[in-house]
């Protein structure tokens, strides 16, 4: 007897990811010693703080059952706190702000909450696959809008202005953009939420990089009137070391985050109480540690930045987030192909920017999750392949 599986699978392959890290595991199995420069997981642990915090809670009684589905009181005040630290923007934590078991978990329940089957949604192309990926799960009609290469991948407006806007349901945006490094900025946002209201969609932003920006970081909250038209994602992963433990949270306006509770408490049974006091503590991190964290993620940049010279990339030098992005050189006639053949001659896996749609065919990403050591590692077996194609 066999079972068919559900018809929304039908659209859907299993993620990218899972594959080529299955296939890379089984060639290290055997011996190939490849250096996965591919995923965004971060190699360094969270603080000595973070980690005592959670074994300390973790040894007191009566904190090992069901926990609440909105989260702890006292971590939806810290993360209001941080909110309004970091980006000078306002939210009730009582009802404003939804702790989650990670932010892809998130896309998850938002496109639940608000997408019915044959709901139009817009992704960025390049874009995270998560976004068209799930939005296919709930049966939804994908639809994507082009950033533009020629001006650093910001929205191309004059053709997003040709989309079907007035059908659209959800819009995904991702600034600082995974995974281009495009800074975004406020302009943007004041645009986006100019559709959103002339059009009558709702926007989401996924922000998972947190103190991670050269700069003052990014809110689309930043924008006035965004809480009427917005939500916001965000994460720990990424800006505490912390992608293991999922945890994340979502702000917004009260009813939207009422209407994701409904969808989440159907899906979990709360965060372990030990791991929601770890990141209360996570996000009280001082000033220093995230500049120590910064610093060092500026030095591997430029020793990504240097591999992707010596493969013949084009790359923009001024980057954000975990990751280098840069274009193949023009001789290479199939970018797949290539990063196949770095990976058996070199023995790096880089991943190729295909994956992230069409406007991604010819740029590879590099991650940053990697010791100097590693990337210096890396740049020296790429430096002889490079040497050995001449």
């Amino acid at each position: 007897m066999i079972i068919n599986p559900a018809d929304r699978l039908s659209h859907v392959s299993e993620y990218y990811f899972s594959r080529k890290l299955r296939d890379i595991a089984k060639l290290n199995q055997d011996g190939a010693d490849i250096i996965n420069l591919g995923i965004g997981s971060p190699d360094l642990p969270p603080s000595h703080e973070v980690i005592r915090t959670l074994n300390d809670w973790a040894q007191e009684k009566g904190v090992h059952g069901y926990q609440s589905y909105g989260g702890l009181p006292e971590l939806r005040q810290q993360i209001a706190i941080w909110l309004h630290e970091h980006y000078s923007v306002s939210f009730k934590y009582k009802n404003e702000i939804l702790p989650l078991i990670g932010s892809k978990e998130g896309i998850m329940h938002i496109s639940m909450a608000f997408l019915s089957p044959g709901d139009k949604v817009l992704i960025p192309n390049p874009g995270y696959p998560t976004y068209a990926s799930v939005s296919k799960l709930v049966q939804a009609e994908v639809i994507s809008y082009d950033l533009d290469e020629g001006s650093n991948w910001e929205i191309d407006w004059e053709s997003f202005d040709r989309l079907p806007l007035d059908d659209i349901k959800l819009l995904w945006v991702n600034f600082p953009n995974m995974p281009t490094g495009s800074r975004g900025s406020v302009e943007q946002f004041e645009k986006l939420i100019g559709y959103a209201r002339k059009h009558g969609f709702l926007i989401v932003n996924d922000n998972p990089y947190g103190k991670l920006f050269s700069g003052q970081g990014l809110s689309i909250f930043q924008v006035d009137g965004a809480k009427e038209a917005c939500l916001e994602l965000s994460s720990l992963s990424k800006s505490h070391n912390m992608a293991g433990w999922r945890l994340g949270w979502i702000a917004g306006r009260d009813d939207y985050v009422e209407t994701i509770l409904k969808v989440k408490s159907n899906m979990d049974s709360g965060m372990f109480l030990p791991m929601q006091k770890a990141a209360i503590k996570a996000l009280k991190s001082p000033k220093k540690w995230h500049k120590d964290l910064n610093r060092l993620y500026a030095e591997r940049r430029k020793l990504a930045l240097g591999i992707m010279q010596t493969l013949g990339c084009k790359f923009n030098p001024d980057q954000e987030g975990l990751f280098v992005w840069g274009k193949a050189p023009e001789y290479i006639p199939g970018v797949s192909e290539w990063i196949d053949q770095i990976i058996d001659k070199a023995r790096v896996f880089i991943t190729p920017g295909f994956i992230f749609g069409s406007n991604g065919e010819r740029y590879i990403r590099i991650s940053l999750c990697a010791s100097k050591e590693i990337l210096s590692k890396s740049h020296l077996r790429i430096s002889k392949f490079m040497d050995s194609q001449v």
